[in-house]
């Protein structure tokens, strides 16, 4: 989930030919219910990984998300 208008989640999702749905918040509410922003003014989302179980519970969250080695740790969680 980002900041960024459908249109600019569309528009990034087809430059880089990206197979999966993208989420906006631009009202922040969900960046701030999940502590991602503080307030709804920022401009940018802290990096963080939430992993939600079938019945829709947070199982993990990586408050600390390294870009390189997130999708190898993410994958081991899961």
């Amino acid at each position: 989930m980002s900041f960024d208008t459908e249109e600019e989640n569309r528009a990034f999702a087809e430059k880089f030919d990206f197979p999966f749905r993208l989420l906006s918040d631009t009202d922040r509410r969900v960046g701030m219910a999940y502590s991602a922003c503080d307030e709804p003014t920022d401009g940018y989302a802290r990096r963080i990984t939430y992993v939600i179980d079938p019945e829709g519970r947070i199982s993990h969250a990586f408050e600390q998300v390294n870009a390189r080695e997130h999708p190898e740790e993410l994958l081991c969680e899961l």
